[in-house]
This record gives structure tokens, sequence and C-alpha cells, in this order.
């Protein structure tokens, strides 16, 4: 008798192939692996600074510019000048934010944050780049609705500069049950009720790490697909652990990337998982690889 794959088997041999590929990228030597396949250019890869910090920047941008990518995430204005000698954008920037716990849903943030993204705002549209970073802070005893009244207030100070700079400010979702006790930002839903309060202004959006979405609401590409005109940014990272991205976590980051490929997505998606491997370069040409779907 013959035997008929059914769609659910296929699906299973496709994993089971991507999981073998991953497993060979993963011992793979670094020579080789600069010999993979051009990127497909239908994903913008980035990838986070900070996750690399025990490398020297200048040493950092050669690398990442011989795996194929244009953009690192996460940079610092003290930083830019040596992202422009390798040619490279800063597809994310940060360095206006207080900290991570004192945000945007506090007033008494307010004037001092005010004073510092007007700061960085113009300077970073100077340099081109197209997307600052923004947080809410801790909830402490705020309810949600006080949140994000407090967040849209603050916001809107910022909005008529950051349009005529043409910067969008990127609010970034954190989850608060593993790595960000009380932060507020904790959901989509949360975030996208600051951007409807703010009349869905093209000027503010979202940024959705899917580390952090997974453990704090799961259902990843329903989401994604839901709330796609919220969201300009991606942040990757692998479950539990924020490591690697390849088999040894529970996401399966190519059903998420064919997903942002299907809605038109042409932002940029930015590795940010902590490698754990003796080869912290090796383990970005891999996560690299697997989301050049």
């Amino acid at each position: 008798m013959l035997y008929r794959l059914t769609e659910s088997d296929k699906a299973m041999l496709n994993r089971r192939t991507a999981l073998k590929q991953s497993a060979l990228l993963a011992a793979t030597p670094l020579a080789t692996l600069e010999n993979l396949a051009p990127l497909k250019g239908r994903i913008q890869h980035s990838v986070c600074r900070w996750c690399y910090g025990q490398m020297p920047l200048d040493s950092f941008c050669k690398q990442v510019k011989a795996i194929g990518l244009k953009a690192i995430d996460l940079v610092g204005e003290a930083d830019w000048p040596t992202l422009k000698k390798h040619g490279l954008t800063c597809s994310m920037t940060n360095g206006a934010e207080i900290s991570l716990t004192k945000g945007f849903n506090d007033p008494t943030y307010h004037d001092e944050l005010v004073r510092r993204y007007e700061d960085l705002i113009p300077k970073a549209a100077a340099q081109g780049y197209k997307q600052v970073v923004c947080f809410s802070g801790n909830q402490n005893s705020l309810t949600d609705e006080e949140g994000i009244r407090n967040m849209v207030t603050g916001i809107k100070r910022l909005l008529p500069m950051a349009e005529r700079a043409g910067i969008t400010l990127v609010l970034e979702m954190l989850n608060s049950r593993v790595d960000h006790k009380r932060y507020q930002a904790d959901t989509t839903e949360w975030g996208v009720a600051v951007c409807n309060r703010l009349g869905d202004h093209p000027h503010f959006k979202l940024l959705y790490d899917i580390y952090h979405m997974q453990i704090m609401e799961g259902d990843l590409i329903r989401t994604i697909q839901k709330h796609q005109k919220h969201i300009s940014h991606y942040h990757t990272g692998g479950n539990p652990g924020r490591n690697e991205i390849n088999q040894t976590q529970e996401i399966y980051y190519p059903a998420i990337m064919k997903a942002l490929v299907a809605i038109g997505f042409k932002g940029y998606v930015a590795q940010e998982f902590i490698p754990k491997s003796k080869n912290p370069m090796a383990s970005l040409r891999e996560a690299i690889q697997i989301c050049d779907v």
C-alpha cells in the first residue's frame, strides 16, 4: 500500500530538517560559516549591541558586515561614528531613557524625559536614523488606566518634534514575570491601548520582543497579524533563558519570520539573545540563517 504523507507529517519532516540544519550550523567552524549563502532579503536583519558587549565595537562591526547585516540595534550617540565608519546604520537608537524602571507612565519623570528626548531626536535624525526606543517604567502603585493615560500625556509632548524630524518613538514591551518585575508595558494590549489613545499616530509604534511576549501571552503569530499596524520593530531571543534561538528552546522562529514576510513587514528584526556558546559570532550567524526565510 502506498502511504501518502499528511500535511501534519510534512510539517513534522520540515521541522526536523530545519532542526538538523540548525545543529549543523552550530557545529560548523567559523571559517565555513562565513561562506554561507547570501541573505535572501525578505527579512531586514539587525543585532543588539549589548548582547556582544564583551567584543570591541570596531571588531563587532566588521564581523556583522561579514555576515551581511546592515544595521546594529540599541547603539548610543557616542558609538554612532564607529557605525558610520563601517557603513552601518542604527536600526533602533537608545540613550534618551532614564532607565527601564523610570519611564513615561510616571509624570514625575516627564520633564526630564522630554529634555532627554528633545536632545537626542534631532541628533538621531541628522544621522538618518528613524527610530528611538522608549519605555513605560515600572507600574508601582499605578493602575493600567493611570499608566496608559500618563504615558500618552508624556509622549504627546514629543510627537510634534518627532514628526518634524522623521523619527518614530517606539515603546518596548517587556515581560514582568521573569526579567523585569513590575514593568508596566508587559502585554501587547497595553501597548496598543497607548497607540489608540494617541490616535494611531504614525510616529509612535511598538517594539514587539518575541521572547518577552512568549513569556507573557504566547499566541505570537496571531498577535503579530492582529496588531501589525502598531508594530514597527521586532527582537528575538530563545525561551527559556534568552539564549540562542535554535533547537535548544521552544520558539519556532522560521514560522514567525514567514508570518512577517506574509504580512509585508519591512522593518527590522534584531537578534537580542545572549550567546551561550564559546563562539558568539557563530551563534549570531546561525540565528540569522534560521530567520532568513
